[in-house]
Parts: structure tokens; sequence; C-alpha cells
């Protein structure tokens, strides 16, 4: 097994703070069919960028029994933003239909394999990985995004249907490590799908739109 997890892993469990000064554990989410465990954080552009795209998504499946989890790994040694108090800040102002976490010893980060902000994992009822990469293609400027792999995976999920691509390369900021400098990634972390490989299916993708 490489960094990240393996297609058919099952999802690590975890017991974390959470914004709503809850403590949750991976348990407390089993009665959701489907759920989407995904790294993010206050200060990244991708993360910025992409969260309204991400609430979007979240309520369009809860009628559908997905459940969202937010996990914020990012060192508040790198960007004092990413604390926990701001972390209570932004879900006051921005209400998110997600719990959000605060995973400060970085240990579920290294768990999933987190790679970026954002980084999806979906997992489906028995809780073994599904899906795992971006959301959308261009979570900077979410308009001008050509497909959103979450949602056509969580599409296939909820229909009993295979995922078409349960693979993608996150796009975000690489997760700020506790004492690395801000760019480091552990030496065990890569793309998860070749650049050539995911080149050549965005542009079969445009051909066929």
């Amino acid at each position: 097994m490489g960094f990240t997890l393996d297609i058919g892993a099952r999802a690590p469990t975890f017991a974390l703070p959470a914004t709503d000064g809850k403590t949750y554990r991976l348990e407390d989410f089993k009665d959701a069919s489907v759920l989407v465990v995904f790294f993010t954080c206050n200060h990244c552009p991708y993360v910025l960028g992409s969260d309204e795209k991400t609430r979007e998504t979240a309520e369009k499946f809860a009628l559908r029994g997905v459940a969202f989890v937010a996990i914020n790994s990012n060192s508040e040694q790198t960007h004092s933003e990413d604390d926990f108090s701001h972390m209570v800040e932004r879900m006051k102002e921005k209400k998110f239909p997600w719990v959000y976490l605060r995973d400060k010893s970085q240990a579920s980060a290294r768990a999933y394999g987190a790679l970026r902000t954002p980084h999806f994992f979906v997992f489906g009822k028995d809780r073994f990985l599904l899906y795992t990469g971006r959301a959308v293609d261009n979570p900077k400027e979410t308009a001008k995004a050509t497909v959103n792999d979450l949602e056509n995976a969580l599409e296939d999920i909820v229909a009993g249907r295979q995922v078409r691509t349960p693979v993608t390369n996150p796009l975000g900021c690489n997760v700020k490590w506790l004492g690395k400098d801000a760019h480091w990634m552990p030496a065990e972390a890569c793309d998860l799908v070749p650049r050539h490989a995911e080149g050549a299916r965005s542009a079969q993708q445009m051909g066929s739109a």
C-alpha cells in the first residue's frame, strides 16, 4: 500500500474534537449509507474557492443517505488561521452542512493518506473506500470547472453502480505538516493517477462534451 488509502481499504477510525464542542468517532456516522471524509482547512485558496460547491453536493445528497465529515489536519505553526479557534469562527459564519473536526496530531491525515486540501474519500455502507481524489477539476474557480468527479462517484454509489472513475488526483495546497517546510510532503506520497493519464482523460472528456 502507498501513502494514500487504496480503493477497497477500510476507513480508519478516529476520535476528534469538532467545532460544535463534541468529539466524533467514525462509528458515530454508522447510519449514513455513504460517508464522505474530506481533508480541508481554513486558509487554502482551493478550499475557499470550492467550499460552496462542496456545500451544494452535500445538500444534494443528504436525503440520499450521504454524510460529509471535514477534517483539518494542517499545522497551525505554518498558518495560524488553521487553528481550532478559527475553525469555530468559520463554521459559525458559514454554517456548512458537515461536522468540522480538528486533527491536531495529524494521525488521521497519515492514516488516510491525505495529500492536499481538499482531498475527498468516499466510503460505502460497509466503510470500504470507493472513491478518492478531487471534487471538481477547478476547485479554485468552480465556475470554470468542467467535471465534478465527486458527484459522479456519489451518483454511481447511491445507484448501486460501480464508480466510473474511482481515483483522481486531489487538487489543492499540500497538507501543512508539523515541523516541516510549508511545501514538504512525506517521501512516500505521490500522485494517485499518472499525470499523462489524467491529461488524456481530460482531453477525452472535452472531446465528448
